[in-house]
């Protein structure tokens, strides 16, 4: 499980890195990573502090640090 979340961070690191700020459906979508590895993926990195998680209206907005 660890490497599945692993992996998953790295993708969604790389995604990040590539367009910028994106939605948490934005990055399932794109990715194709599910929605459940998605989340887990973004504590992994949101606990290395390697992204910051905005609330923008009703969207939260995941952008790397």
């Amino acid at each position: 499980m660890n490497n599945t979340i692993g992996d998953a961070a790295g993708s969604i690191w790389t995604f990040l890195n590539t367009n910028g700020a994106a939605s948490i459906t934005k990055i399932t979508t794109e990715t194709g990573i599910a929605k459940n590895d998605v989340q887990r993926a973004i504590g992994w990195l949101a606990r290395e502090e390697k992204i910051t998680i905005e609330l923008i209206g009703r969207t939260e907005t995941v952008s790397l640090t």
